[in-house]
């Protein structure tokens, strides 16, 4: 991850070695220009699948982005009321009403862009001969972002196939949930469990993982259940837990297949981490 804080601007690039899932939602009174590079990328309900894909979200946004490994993303934040009044000026028929959501802009800008971003952390990590003033970089970030904000309509309806995703992310939080809360309370939850309590048949529950978080429910239950073992492993005083404890209480009755899959998901045994 790289950060550029420019005051009331603040430029991130990050490269994910790992698949990510990542939920949250904006500050109050910032807002955001993202955009990622390909392999596809779903960003909420939206499914980047192309190279001139640009994300504005604003203040009070829920988000819930799925970035496969390897991907490369960048986002730029801005006081939102700064960037409205500058939008307006620029373009006052389509930002006249500020979006209340995460618009999708297509943009055949989007690689200029990214050269830019480039520029910019080559010129703060004082690898340019001349390094202009950090107000001048502000105001030329500032001004780059808003020509490629403003150059095409906005686009909320997103993908045909957007309300299809909305469902399956409903339907794989819903039974994220679940299964968060069957854990906390020293329960491992089942398969019949899960459609049961959310009401949908195992196809529907596979197809909702899929689309949301490209795993099955299998695939994804057994990461939360390693998860859980690791945080136990790091959490609790080597001398009062092992190693086969921590399986055992997570469901793995297989402890060389445990170990394995461990290790693959983390980068080291479960031992090291217990005893580290």
């Amino acid at each position: 991850m790289d950060i550029l804080d420019l005051g009331a601007q603040r430029l991130v690039r990050e490269h994910q070695h790992a698949t990510v899932q990542k939920l949250g939602i904006m500050p109050k009174g910032l807002c955001t220009i993202s955009l990622s590079r390909i392999p596809i990328v779903r960003f909420s309900e939206i499914l980047e699948s192309d190279d001139q894909s640009v994300f504005f979200l604003p203040e009070n946004t829920e988000f819930d982005v799925h970035v496969p490994a390897g991907t490369k993303t960048a986002y730029v934040s801005f006081n939102q009321d700064d960037f409205l009044h500058a939008a307006r000026i620029l373009d006052p028929e389509g930002w006249d009403t500020a979006p209340q959501q995460l618009t999708w802009l297509q943009t055949p800008q989007k690689a200029a862009l990214w050269q830019a971003i480039g520029q910019w952390f080559q010129i703060a990590d004082g690898e340019t001969a001349t390094a202009p003033q950090a107000d001048v970089l502000q105001k030329v970030l500032f001004e780059t972002v808003l020509q490629v904000a403003t150059a095409v309509p906005l686009n909320c309806a997103s993908d045909p196939s957007a309300s299809t995703r909305r469902r399956a992310m409903r339907i794989a939080r819903a039974a994220s949930a679940f299964i968060e809360g069957r854990l906390s309370e020293d329960q491992l939850p089942t398969m019949i469990e899960i459609c049961r309590e959310l009401r949908v048949s195992r196809r529907t529950l596979q197809y909702a993982f899929l689309d949301y978080a490209s795993l099955t429910p299998l695939d994804y239950l057994r990461r939360v259940r390693l998860n859980g073992a690791r945080r136990l492993l790091r959490e609790t005083d080597p001398q009062a837990i092992t190693v086969t404890e921590a399986a055992m209480r997570f469901g793995f009755l297989h402890l060389g297949r445990f170990a394995q899959d461990y290790k693959t998901l983390f980068g080291e045994s479960p031992s090291a981490t217990l005893a580290a």
